[in-house]
């Protein structure tokens, strides 16, 4: 996502590897009650790599919209945004631990029958103790290994624990570099990190670092064991905070050496295609960055 700011005035305001049309005529009138997601990805799997899409990428449609759209990628892992809406029909329910009981139950049925998991969270996890464990139940309950999210310095003793408590990871992640914001650098993740449980790590977004001025794949190797979880994510410009998305592969973040310091350090875990551009070729957009980054898995797995 692209800075908090954008996501308070969101808020606020409130694979299938081939390209072209004929991706969108994969999802067009799908069921959310059709079979089981047939994974596109064998190869980025095989690294150990969880393809999945960061919801966010699919801002415009409740999440039950979007879910036809996910499994036409061959794609079998979600992360939802707290902030986003999950039916059309119900417009104020929103993806976060204040679902009620029976809406969970509802949300993971469909899920199942999809063959999607829900596999990590973007949440508002801060220092409030009883939210945090709300958000942590929530997330346990909802199969989620991975918790994302930016609380300040002094709420780290607490989460800590919880990390230990439930067994789910929090992994920090990055915006761009502004005033008075200290995440931007791999350096400032780390610090938060220094001595504490390897459950605490950093979601790196590589789009971020790029619209920082930073080269991602010296990031990468900052945060070597260090890297909880995975945006996926490429900026057209160097060093321009508010650079639009590319497909990757085609920025200026050099995808193919971010992926092969991925493989190098052996990483295996949630790696989410987080995509900002909304427009009205999405999906064949989303296509090219799953089939970008399953080709490369290929050629590194050899």
């Amino acid at each position: 996502m692209n800075t908090l700011v954008n996501r308070r005035g969101f808020l606020k305001s409130s694979g299938v590897l081939i390209a072209g049309a004929a991706v969108a005529g994969l999802w067009n009138g799908r069921s959310v009650n059709a079979e089981p997601v047939k994974i596109s990805t064998p190869n980025a799997e095989k690294l150990g790599w969880q393809m999945s899409v960061a919801t966010y990428s699919y801002r415009r449609f409740p999440l039950y919209e979007a879910l036809d759209k996910i499994a036409a990628l061959g794609v079998r892992h979600i992360e939802p945004a707290f902030f986003l809406k999950l039916d059309k029909a119900r417009p104020t329910l929103q993806i976060n631990e204040n679902l009620t009981a029976d809406v969970r139950k509802e949300f993971k049925s469909k899920l199942a029958d999809m063959g999607i998991s829900m596999s990590s969270f973007y949440s508002s996890l801060g220092t409030d103790e009883d939210k945090a464990k709300k958000i942590f139940e929530f997330c346990k309950e909802m199969g989620a290994g991975t918790i994302v999210a930016e609380p300040p310095d002094n709420a780290f003793d607490m989460i800590e624990k919880l990390c230990e408590e439930y067994k789910i990871n929090v992994g920090i992640h990055n915006h761009p570099e502004k005033a008075n914001y200290k995440n931007w650098k791999p350096e400032n993740v780390l610090e938060l990190c220094k001595n504490r449980s390897k459950r605490i790590g950093g979601c790196c977004d590589t789009g971020h670092w790029v619209r920082s001025g930073l080269d991602p794949v010296e990031c990468l190797k900052k945060m070597e064991g260090r890297i909880v979880s995975f945006h996926l994510k490429e900026a057209a410009e160097m060093g321009n905070r508010k650079s639009p998305d590319s497909i990757l592969g085609e920025g200026k973040g050099n995808y193919r050496g971010v992926l092969t310091e991925l493989k190098r350090q052996g990483y295996k875990g949630i790696t989410a295609v987080e995509y900002e551009n909304d427009t009205p070729t999405l999906q064949e957009e989303m296509a090219k960055n799953v089939a970008f980054v399953e080709n490369m898995a290929k050629e590194l797995a050899g």
